[in-house]
């Protein structure tokens, strides 16, 4: 298993997974033609010295995917957090570890950048990934609130 940045070409492959389970078939638009604002979510994220999209692959193939944002601050002494989003594993690697190798890789990569904390949310609607994330080290210390601005 390796993991990098994801490049244009990685796009289609990695709203598949988006979508690629119960609360993300709601909201995302995998398909042959993509809709604009991935293609232009991605190429904001491309430009952002802070954000990045981590891809996992096994065998030349996207295995699983996050979005990893650094966050400066004045909390922590002014120091960095890394902030992890859309943590998604392709459903015939689920189980087999990919998940857990990707956010332990993160966790180096804001260590060694010298951030002071790794968060990350996660919806009430998946159990599992609350206990993954918790086995890993994640304490529930905050309620998240989000204010929808769309209907979906």
């Amino acid at each position: 298993m390796t993991f990098r940045e994801a490049v244009r070409d990685d796009v289609p492959a990695i709203v598949r997974l988006l979508a690629d389970d119960p609360l993300g078939s709601t909201r995302e638009s995998p398909g042959d033609e993509l809709p604009e604002p991935y293609w232009t979510a991605f190429d904001a994220i491309d430009k952002d010295p802070n954000n990045a999209i981590i891809v996992a692959e096994i065998d030349g193939r996207i295995a699983g995917s996050l979005q990893l944002t650094y966050i400066p601050g004045l909390t922590y002494t002014g120091g960095e957090r890394a902030q992890i989003e859309g943590v998604r594993v392709a459903s015939e690697h689920r189980g087999r570890g990919v998940g857990q190798a990707l956010i332990e890789w993160v966790i180096e990569q804001a260590r060694a950048r010298g951030c002071r904390v790794v968060q990350l949310t996660t919806d009430r609607q998946r159990p599992n990934a609350i206990r993954f994330y918790q086995k890993m080290g994640f304490r529930p210390s905050h309620m998240g609130m989000k204010y929808p601005l769309i209907e979906k």
